[in-house]
């Protein structure tokens, strides 16, 4: 079966604009996440689906220069966008991700996606939310995924792609995976210019490639710049 990564992007993020080409370190924090993406093992290609709004152009083109392909469709309709870069390049599978996830494990994509195939509609880290902001993760069979475009109706169903999947959890076979290490409280995403500072205070640490850093790791490094230790005291 032919599975993709597919990274939700865009320029106009209500709470951070611009936070997807926001400099981490010299590197726009997409492409922290897209080199993360690239690393795991299995799926045929990385894509991005951002929209076909001017503002977007920038995104769509860094993101083709840091080799991932690009999809663009409705700004509004994210479902819609999300199911076109599914057909525009053939996927079986989809793994959706978000693109305010600069630090995503990419051995936990890797495991959540092995759960999802012939039996399984969608896999998924939040059906019972046990990992940490910043590390969320579904694949998605897409038969499944045309079948719920064909029923999401309401705003937010169609904004967030997946809310009708876990509203209607008798009408598709579902997998979720738990954390060994709970840490649901913990934040590893970009949303205010408060957690940017943070990932940079642990970007800053790293003394390896960033790739390399998994979420237990990286959980315990936000432990340690939480509690005024420093992140280093992660290494």
């Amino acid at each position: 079966m032919k599975s993709g990564i597919v990274i939700q992007a865009r320029f106009s993020s209500r709470r951070l604009p611009g936070k997807v080409l926001r400099p981490l370190l010299g590197t726009p924090l997409l492409g922290w996440l897209i080199e993360r993406m690239q690393a795991v093992p299995g799926p045929e290609r990385v894509i991005l689906a951002t929209s076909d709004s001017a503002e977007d152009d920038a995104v769509a083109a860094y993101a083709r220069s840091a080799g991932a392909a690009v999809h663009r469709g409705p700004l509004d309709d994210v479902l819609g966008r999300f199911l076109g870069a599914t057909e525009a390049f053939g996927l079986d599978i989809a793994v959706r991700v978000s693109g305010d996830s600069p630090l995503l494990d990419p051995e936990l994509v890797a495991e959540v996606l092995r759960g999802c195939g012939k039996d399984v509609d969608l896999s998924s880290n939040v059906i019972e939310r046990s990992f940490p902001r910043g590390q969320s993760v579904e694949a998605i069979s897409v038969p499944a995924l045309r079948r719920v475009d064909a029923l999401a109706r309401s705003a937010a169903e169609r904004e967030h792609v997946t809310p009708y999947f876990y509203a209607h959890p008798g009408e598709f076979r579902m997998r979720g995976f738990r954390s060994a290490s709970p840490a649901a409280d913990v934040r590893l995403c970009v949303d205010t210019a408060e957690d940017f500072a943070l990932i940079e205070r642990l970007a800053s640490a790293m003394t390896r490639p960033q790739r390399q850093y998994g979420v237990d790791e990286l959980v315990r490094m936000y432990q340690a710049a939480k509690s005024g230790a420093g992140a280093g005291a992660g290494q």
